[in-house]
């Protein structure tokens, strides 16, 4: 896999400037970060994140620097970070998961299903994020896969992500599902599908997620592993928890099954614009001062906050070192690729898949994804237009100084 690069402004370059936002996130990052990352106490995975951001697209982490072979034209091409949490290194990453998931894509009908964390479990799941937030993706699974055996008696297809955010960057854990429309009997002779309009009923999902949830944080507590200090001291002691618990079960939690996708690659390239967000990106950032970040939120609606309230807002959603966001289950998991999948797309009169490839040794190169997106060569020379841009490596420079970003004005 090549690194990012991006060139500085100018000529052809400059078309694809034009196309990125002025403003990007990691600004507010370069300019406050360093005062943020002072008064504040941060966790280890939110320091790197952090410092990402502020170096991304800088000398900080070297380059090239392009040359012109025909009339001696030179641009910087900086790297990127690279880091999972910035918005501005997803769109390789994003493509070249929706190329793989699209290869295993079944052709039936799909359900988007989404779970929801209730209120009163944010505070515990900002203090355990891998315990809470694996527990919630295991137990949309779990609902899933017990309605799919006891209405359907089939295995289905699911791919789940994981999401923190609401449009104004607060605390809101949920879980996207994409569920296909039926699965594969379990004696794996026949495709059972359920209906075009309807998958489980929402209130029995509901019903089923609420109880799987509470008994997994009742053993997690009975097991010590839950941190419930600070905002969640108020229910450390065991029947302190257990009554919170109880006072759930009579709450209506949040569970909703949207209408199927028209066509199967429509779900995945649906669910492409999420696996790969972040809780805010680029475009969506409208104004940065010393005192304030301005960003949109839905619609025309824009919000201000101060610039250390956007860092916060933005690294409450910073994952656990090592946490998996995307996860795939039934038809859609790993163990399945070889049999079931190919039972499965048998069963719907699909031939059976071709083997994947090793992509693992790919190459993929940010300027060749340019250009299929805009069609702008970004190999071409933007001042001469004939000539080819060759490349020679720069060094990056010593941490301690102060990153330059590119100039995209």
């Amino acid at each position: 896999m090549t690194a990012h690069l991006h060139p500085a402004p100018g000529g052809v370059g400059a078309v694809v400037a034009s196309r990125r936002p002025a403003l990007k996130v990691a600004d507010v990052f370069r300019r406050h970060g360093e005062a943020y990352a002072a008064a504040h106490v941060l966790t280890p995975a939110q320091g790197r994140v952090l410092g990402a951001l502020r170096a991304c697209r800088t000398a900080v982490l070297g380059g090239h620097l392009e040359v012109c072979d025909t009339c001696g034209f030179e641009r910087p091409a900086y790297n990127s970070c690279r880091n999972r949490h910035c918005p501005g290194c997803q769109a390789l990453a994003q493509r070249e998961w929706l190329e793989k998931r699209l290869e295993r894509v079944l052709p039936t009908h799909h359900f988007h299903v989404v779970f929801t964390l209730p209120a009163e479990l944010r505070p515990v799941a900002l203090r355990n994020g891998k315990v809470v937030y694996g527990l919630i993706m295991r137990a949309a699974h779990e609902v899933l896969s017990t309605l799919g055996r006891q209405r359907l008696g089939a295995t289905l297809g699911v791919t789940e992500v994981l999401h923190t955010w609401t449009r104004e960057m607060l605390f809101h854990p949920h879980v996207h599902c994409v569920v296909t429309g039926g699965g594969l009997a379990m004696d794996g002779s026949r495709w059972v599908a359920s209906s075009p309009r309807f998958l489980f009923p929402v209130a029995v999902m509901r019903k089923l997620f609420r109880g799987v949830v509470r008994r997994g944080l009742l053993r997690a507590h009975e097991r010590g592993e839950l941190d419930l200090g600070g905002a969640c001291a108020e229910i450390a002691d065991p029947r302190a928890f257990k009554r919170m618990l109880r006072g759930l079960h009579r709450k209506k939690w949040v569970v909703y099954c949207k209408p199927p996708f028209a066509g199967a690659k429509a779900v995945f390239a649906y669910l492409g614009r999420y696996t790969h967000r972040v809780a805010i990106s680029d475009h969506r950032l409208v104004a940065l001062t010393d005192d304030a970040a301005t960003f949109r939120t839905r619609g025309d609606a824009r919000l201000t906050v101060a610039p250390d309230e956007f860092i916060r807002r933005f690294l409450l959603h910073v994952l656990p070192d090592g946490f998996h966001k995307i996860r795939h289950f039934g038809l859609y998991s790993s163990t399945a690729v070889r049999q079931r999948l190919p039972a499965a797309a048998a069963a719907l009169g699909q031939p059976r898949p071709a083997p994947e490839p090793d992509r693992a040794t790919e190459a993929v190169a940010v300027e060749d994804v340019v250009q299929d997106l805009t069609g702008v060569d970004l190999r071409r020379c933007p001042c001469c237009e004939t000539g080819r841009m060759l490349r020679f490596a720069v060094q990056p420079q010593p941490r301690g100084v102060q990153p330059t970003p590119l100039d995209t004005s």
